[in-house]
């Protein structure tokens, strides 16, 4: 007579593992098995940049490298819940698709060339000094305004409050008064 293999839900109601959370459900593989995130080296807390609900994230690193991005039990926005883009938010860091220099299309042009990074900040410079220059209001109607109405910000829903505050700061510096955030964490 040959010894018939056991059905797993008669070991679930039979055993002592009754709710199905232990033993009952762990087959021979699965006793082996190692927490995928085991080995690395730091958990480093962030905020999903998606959208404006700003799900917390628990981020694996292991040897400087992003290995793993899950959702932060801690966070009292998600509590470790994401939405599928929240989830597939390791491929903003380590996907094939991701380009790691900066692309710029002529104005009326219809081709990306690459531009290295001291190019491409030396151009929003230039713009940003352009356009402070071309629209600086010393006055308007008899009254100081010290402005330009040539630039704005609109920080972003993901960014904190000392951002939000920092970004402030530097719009103001350079005389913009058009300035709103979405803070929401």
């Amino acid at each position: 007579m040959t010894k018939m293999a056991k059905w797993p839900v008669l070991d679930q109601l039979t055993g002592p593992d009754r709710l199905g959370r232990g033993k009952a459900v762990k087959s021979k593989r699965s006793e082996h098995l190692t927490a995928r995130l085991a080995d690395a080296d730091r958990v480093v807390k962030s905020v999903c940049p998606y959208c404006a609900v700003g799900c917390g994230q628990n981020v694996f690193v292991k040897n400087n490298k992003v290995v793993q991005i899950e959702g932060d039990p801690d966070s009292p926005v998600s509590r470790g819940r994401l939405c599928p883009k929240g989830s597939a938010s390791l491929q903003l860091t380590t996907g094939e698709a991701r380009r790691y220099e900066v692309l710029y299309r002529r104005p009326h042009g219809s081709d990306w060339e690459v531009l290295d990074l001291d190019t491409a900040m030396d151009m929003v410079a230039d713009r940003v000094i352009t356009t402070r220059r071309e629209t600086w209001q010393w006055e308007q109607e008899a009254k100081r305004t010290r402005r330009t109405l040539g630039i704005a910000s609109l920080g972003g829903a993901t960014l904190d409050n000392e951002e939000n505050y920092l970004m402030k700061k530097l719009y103001t510096a350079i005389g913009a008064i058009q300035i709103e955030n979405q803070a929401r964490i």
